[in-house]
């Protein structure tokens, strides 16, 4: 059997992760909060920035996840400067007590908000079908009556209208070719993604651009 190895960089996120869960606790202790909602409160904030991170890593840079991966963030960082000796833990701050009886439901917010909001690029994805939808009504066809030169009245096909003298196409708008890189990204990032080059319904929701405006661009990416 072939010897263990420890990996430095596994220990020290281990020691870190003790560490910080560690001050998280004592913070929440000084603040009040005794017993096990004291050790409740390093399992909420570490969760909120693994929830945060993940979101990030998988459907890309959002507001949304930003947000609350900064607030987990300055949650845990605050917790390991302010056990450093910067405050007496002994008589905390009102605003300490504050800020701790007020987290739970903070944290509450970001996780639903992160599991249950779609990312742009689910929404600009289209729903796919519904099994046990009905089927289309099939259209009935044109009977001949028993006169071979006359049509039945049931089904009688409708005159075509005149054909109407093609118009040239409009001249594509201009785009910026800034408008026009970004979108470049949009596009290489949704191929990597699907395997799929980008239409232009997605590309138009991804820039949040008009409909003429985004045939121009997806036009320049061909």
């Amino acid at each position: 059997m072939g010897r263990i190895r420890p990996d430095p960089v596994l220990v020290q996120a281990v020691i870190a992760g003790a560490l910080s869960f560690a001050h998280l606790h004592d913070l929440a202790a000084a603040a009040g909060q005794d017993g096990w909602k004291a050790w409740a409160y390093p399992i909420s904030v570490d969760l909120l920035l693994v929830a945060a991170w993940r979101r990030l890593r998988n459907d890309g840079s959002s507001r949304l996840a930003w947000c609350w991966f900064l607030i987990a963030l300055v949650a845990s960082l605050g917790a390991n400067v302010v056990t450093a000796g910067f405050l007496d833990l002994r008589h905390p701050p009102a605003w300490l007590r504050f800020g701790i009886a007020g987290w739970p439901a903070l944290a509450f917010l970001g996780g639903t908000l992160l599991a249950h909001t779609r990312s742009a690029a689910e929404a600009a994805d289209p729903v796919p079908p519904v099994d046990g939808a009905p089927a289309p009504t099939p259209v009935p066809k044109a009977e001949l009556s028993d006169d071979p030169t006359e049509l039945n009245a049931v089904g009688l096909p409708a005159a075509a209208p005149p054909a109407e003298p093609s118009r040239p196409a409009p001249a594509p708008a201009p785009v910026p070719a800034a408008l026009v890189a970004h979108a470049r990204k949009v596009a290489d990032e949704h191929r990597t993604r699907t395997g799929e080059q980008i239409d232009t319904d997605t590309l138009r929701a991804r820039l949040g651009v008009p409909s003429q405006l985004a045939e121009s661009i997806a036009a320049q990416l061909t």
